[in-house]
């Protein structure tokens, strides 16, 4: 298998994580702003995941693209973060439709984690199969983005214990640091960068 065909099929699985997620929100019965309402939470819950799902699939693109051995190694890597993705509209929906109650926070931040988690596991798996003098290995160097959102998301995991809005704005706090593209790969892959 190539690096585009499993960016392929991924990419399919993430488009349909994305569309699982606006088809679990309901319409509004009324036609009126005060009818949207009670639908806030839903509504945030579903940009919040959104962002996330974006930040994923555009550094999963990243990733893939320099990816130039795909083992079997690598397709269990990948297939483990998408298993993590693929929980977000169950917790995306849970969270909103439970006002950003603390056990339903707590587990999407859990789920959240865990796609860092199978994330990182899976830039490790392809550095392993290409080299430790590979374009990713050089590109992510130590990788404090993907470090310090691991912690936050511990952080944020502890925070619902308190406060859920607390770990909601961790977790918004996270989305932002990645919002910001991350061009590292695009860095090591300029005709400039020497």
């Amino acid at each position: 298998m190539t690096a585009r065909r499993l960016e392929a099929f991924s990419d399919g699985v993430i488009a349909i994580i994305i569309t699982i997620m606006v088809l679990e929100m309901k319409v509004p019965r009324g036609g009126s702003l005060k009818d949207l309402e009670p639908l806030l939470p839903i509504i945030l819950s579903y940009v919040l995941s959104y962002v996330f799902v974006g930040i994923y699939w555009s550094n999963h693109h990243h990733l893939l693209h320099v990816c130039t051995v795909v083992t079997g190694a690598t397709l269990w890597a990948n297939l483990h973060l998408l298993f993590w993705l693929s929980l977000f509209p169950f917790t995306t929906g849970w969270m909103g439709e439970n006002h950003f109650a603390a056990l339903p926070t707590a587990l999407y931040t859990l789920v959240l984690f865990m796609a860092a988690v199978a994330y990182y596991m899976l830039q490790l798996v392809i550095i392993r199969a290409q080299g430790q003098d590979s374009i990713l290995k050089r590109a992510i160097g130590r990788d404090w983005k993907g470090k310090v959102s691991l912690v936050l998301y511990i952080v944020a995991g502890v925070a619902t214990l308190r406060s859920s809005l607390l770990a909601q704005a961790v977790l918004v706090g996270t989305a932002l640091m990645w919002v910001i593209p991350d061009r590292r790969i695009e860095k090591q892959l300029s005709p400039h960068s020497a």
